[in-house]
Order: structure tokens, then sequence, then C-alpha cells
């Protein structure tokens, strides 16, 4: 199985769009709202490009080991759909901003990048049942487009690939989720076959499953005798999970390419290139070996630690006054578990990393139990809380003093006779039940460690 993948970011961290004055539309923008005559494609106007829009794709050619053409230029590409009034679309095609870049994967297999460029976002077709409008918005919006060759071989390396680019463009600050996209075509084919072309999957799920339907689907062909003999494009379904034909595959010869004489070519001088390569932050691939070598990290740890921008950087603040070990435990296993219980995200929430490091302080300080820890952190996902007055009222602090435990142990071995029996007879798991019915007794707030203590002495005794 041979896949490449084409892979369209919003640059939506910007001032205004990528040929013109408007304002990057927001998530509540009134349809029309962010247009002029320029974005709207109406005689006579002129784009004038944005330099901003040009450094961010640098950065991220850059991130993605790239090799920046020191000139550039912009063609124009047939484009007949309602949602771009001009029937063309600005973007690049003989020369693009980068070429020869590469993702490496966990595995260590490269996933080569043949080229990086630049272009304008189309408007959005809004469906109704009888007739369809157009929100013109969108129009202009400056995309950045990866081009993979087709070295992914499985479903599994295509979901990883856009989990490492998500990674990398997040680090790098120039998309905003909540107002703009990260779309895929997937092209895939059996050796020896056409290639098919998937347009416009939304998510890392939702390419998984489109390549795993695809790759069956064409096999099954291949097994009746029939194959692939021509190229075509699919749409993804993703309410049925299948892949339906749309229409024959164009030919690059089909989108007319030509020269836009309205842009000149582009001309980057290296210290330019120096200048924004200095302003790359640290990036996930880099972290992981400084959670590795610095903060002794479990390689898996550091991996999923580093893999998203928002946990990296509460788990940098909390790292900071928490043990690290501690720290990437607890965010890696238990605030993570919370969050995908909730089916929430986690730049979606409005989680105060102060409250995170209060709450680990007092498991490192054995102040709570773990298991109180973690009915905390679930509240706190919801909203917001004082720790103090809450384990306060609850009476969740630790019960620690032997004198206050010893009791609670021997009233438990008198009504455990058969596990005191069992234990002292080889089965380690019977002194865990016993445990099980002290941390009852407590309502989970005694002392793991003393109660094992305590618990073993007496036994003893028996």
């Amino acid at each position: 199985m041979l896949i490449g993948l084409e892979v369209h970011v919003s640059l939506n961290r910007l001032n205004s769009k990528l040929f013109c004055g408007c304002k990057i539309p927001s998530e509540d923008s009134t349809p029309n709202s962010t247009t002029c005559v320029t974005c709207l494609g109406m005689p006579g106007s002129k784009p004038v490009l944005n330099k901003k829009a040009v450094e961010h794709a640098i950065k991220l050619a850059l991130a993605l080991n790239f090799t920046i053409n020191k000139e550039f230029f912009f063609s124009r590409k047939t484009y007949f759909y309602p949602d771009m009034t001009k029937n063309y679309q600005i973007t690049q095609y003989e020369i693009p901003i980068g070429e020869h870049g590469f993702i490496t994967l966990d595995s260590g297999k490269k996933i080569s990048l043949r080229r990086i460029h630049l272009e304008e976002d189309p408007g959005a077709l809004i469906h109704f049942p009888s007739y369809v409008l157009v929100d013109y918005n969108r129009a202009g919006i400056p995309l950045c487009e990866i081009v993979t060759e087709p070295d992914i071989s499985t479903a599994e390396e295509a979901k990883e690939f856009i989990k490492k680019l998500n990674a990398i463009i997040s680090y790098l600050g120039i998309f905003d989720p909540k107002s703009g996209t990260i779309k895929a075509d997937v092209n895939i084919s059996m050796q020896g076959y056409e290639r098919v072309e998937i347009k416009n999957i939304n998510g890392f799920q939702a390419i998984e499953k489109a390549v795993t339907y695809e790759a069956a689907r064409q096999e099954q062909l291949i097994k009746e005798g029939k194959g692939i003999s021509t190229r075509e494009t699919r749409g993804w379904d993703s309410e049925k999970n299948i892949t339906t034909f749309q229409r024959s595959k164009e030919s690059e010869e089909d989108y007319g390419y030509i020269f836009d004489t309205d842009l000149t070519m582009i001309e980057i001088d290296y210290d330019y290139i120096d200048a924004i390569r200095k302003s790359i932050p640290e990036l996930p691939h880099q972290k992981v070996v400084r959670y590795t070598e610095d903060m002794k990290l479990e390689q898996k740890d550091a991996e999923i630690l580093a893999a998203e921008y928002k946990l990296a950087e509460l788990f940098e603040k909390t790292a900071v006054e928490i043990d690290p070990k501690l720290a990437a435990r607890w965010l890696r296993h238990e605030l993570m578990r919370v969050v995908n219980y909730n089916k929430r995200e986690l730049h979606e929430l409005e989680l105060d990393e102060k409250h995170i490091i209060h709450l680990l302080k007092l498991v490192e300080n054995k102040q709570i139990t773990d298991n109180n820890a973690q009915k905390i952190l679930e509240k706190l996902i919801e909203k917001p809380f004082d720790i103090n007055s809450y384990v306060k009222e609850h009476g969740l602090t630790v019960i620690s003093s032997e004198s206050d435990l010893i009791g609670i142990v021997k009233e438990s071995i008198k009504e455990c006779p058969v596990a005191v029996k069992d234990y002292k007879s080889g089965k380690e798991e019977s002194f865990n039940f016993i445990i099980g019915v002290i941390m009852k007794k407590t309502n989970g707030q005694a002392n793991p460690d003393v109660v094992r203590k305590i618990l073993k002495e007496e036994i003893e005794k028996i």
C-alpha cells in the first residue's frame, strides 16, 4: 500500500488575509462580513501579499526540515466552483516556498515531504435541503499545503504523521484550532494500480478510518480481478465511514497553471531566513530528548507529554515545583484520563496550572491519598475551586498517625480471619484484601504505607 498526504493548514493567527486587508473571521462572524473587493475577486482589484503569512509559512517549512527557495512566485490555478468568484485560485506550483523536507516517526522511519507552498482558501458552501448559500468570509485566508511522498504504508502511520505535524504547528503558534481547520487529501493505491484521492478529511480518527476503509475496498476489487485502472476522486462520508465516488481525477494540465501577473517574484535573503529560524521554539522531538536526559523520564512518558503543546506547557510549569516524575505520571495518566472521559480537548478547559500544582503538592507531601486526589481532579475539570477548603470540608486529610490507625487495623484483622490465615499461608492478595477493608473504614484517608507497616507487624504477632 502506498499512501501520500496533502495537508492544508489555515494560517489564521494573523491580522489579515493573504492578499487583502480583511480581518481573519472568528467563529461567530456574520456571513460575508469580513470581505472586500479583492477577496471577492471584483474586476480591477489587485492582490497585495501579506508578509507575515510568508514568515509563518517559512517558519513551518524550517520546522519541517525543508530547503527554502530563495525565489518563488504565485500562479493562477483554474477553479470553477462558486466558493471562489475569480474562477481561479492564487497558489504556487512551479516554485514553492520550500522543497525536500521530512518528519520522523517514532519507529525512526522518515516520511519525505515533497513541497510546502502558500495559497488562498476558498469560501464555504453552506448546504440547505433545497439550495446552497456561499459565505466568503473564509475566502483569502492563507493556507499552507504540505505534500508528502507516498512513503506512508499503513493507516496507523498516516495517523501518527498527522499528529506529529499538528504538534509542530501548535508549538509554532501559527494556527488557532477554534476558528481554523487542518484538512487532508489522502492519495492511496495498491502497488501496480492507479491511485485514488480522498478529499477534505477532517481529524486524526477520520484519516485513519478513511485509509483503512479505502485499503480494504481496493484489496477486494483486486481479489475480484477488477483493480483500479483509472484515477478517481472520492469523498469521505463520516456518518457511514465509507468513501464515495465523486469524479474522475483531474490531471495537473487540467488546472491550467499560469503565472499571476498581479504579483511579483518574491526574493528571500538568507539573513531573513536565519532570523525566522532563531524564532522557532523548542519543538516536540527536542523536548523528548530534554525530558529523558535532564528529567530522567521514561521515553514513552516524554513522547506523550511533548506531543501536545498545552500538555507540555502544563508539565513544564508543574515540574518546576513538583518532582518531574510525579508530575509526568499524573498529567500523562490521570489528567488525560479525565479529559478523554469527558470527551474534551485540553485547550478547551479553563484549567489553571496553580490548581494542578497545589493538588500534586498535597499528593507529593502525602497529605491526601491518590484516590482522593483523583476525585478532586475530576471535579477540577468541571469547575475550578479552592482545594484546601474542599479537603477540609470533606475530611480528606490523610491519617498517618500510627496511634490513630492501630485500633482500626486490629479491628479489621478480627473481621477477616480467613484472609489472615490465607496470607500467612503465602497468598499475597489476601493481604491487599485486608488493606481494602481498612481503607474503607477510614473513607480512603489512611496512609497506605503506614497501614501496610502496622498490618504486617500485627499479623506477625498472631
